[in-house]
């Protein structure tokens, strides 16, 4: 690290929603980066169920005692490009499995091969998370008692946004 220069990662993810593993990602990723932006990518050939503002605002309450967290989205560019507009050296990545690993492998020299100044680090989550996935986490909802069987997936801010939202009541 040069001195004086300033440690900013990027932490990317459709965040539809966000999880207690993302939660967990973005909490010991900025411990470790003078600046962390969590950046929402859009791929508009991808159906979310909520919309990039009210992943934004999501992602702004979980995160509003971070004074180095920033929201952010981007579109239409490779992650590792959003990086480079956004001056971050480092690129956040969870490592759940064994697939992740092999994609995230991949990934990491594909960025390199784009970007070589540009680094990526992996973070393992515990085990409680390491199943966690917006995915499963929307699979679960509509059987009976599915508000109680997600609350322990999702920080409080979006357990209350998935609760409350229309597309989801009974």
């Amino acid at each position: 690290m040069v001195k004086g220069k300033m440690r900013r990662a990027v932490y990317a993810g459709s965040f539809d929603p966000p999880t207690n593993g993302h939660l967990w990602m973005i909490r010991e990723a900025q411990m470790l980066f003078d600046e962390l932006v969590v950046a929402i990518g859009v791929n508009p050939d991808k159906r979310c169920t909520y919309t990039l503002e009210e992943r934004k605002d999501m992602l702004k309450a979980i995160t509003s005692g971070m004074h180095n967290v920033h929201i952010a989205s981007f579109e239409n560019q490779y992650l590792v490009n959003y990086a480079d507009s956004i001056s971050a050296d480092y690129i956040v990545r969870g490592i759940r499995s064994a697939s992740d690993y092999e994609y995230e492998r991949s990934m990491r020299y594909i960025n390199s091969d784009l970007q070589p100044e540009i680094s990526t680090v992996f973070l393992l989550p515990p085990r409680e998370f390491a199943e966690v996935s917006s995915t499963m986490v929307k699979g679960m909802v509509g059987p009976k008692n599915w508000q109680a069987m997600i609350k322990r997936y999702l920080p409080e801010p979006v357990y209350e946004k998935m609760i409350n939202n229309h597309l989801y009541h009974n």
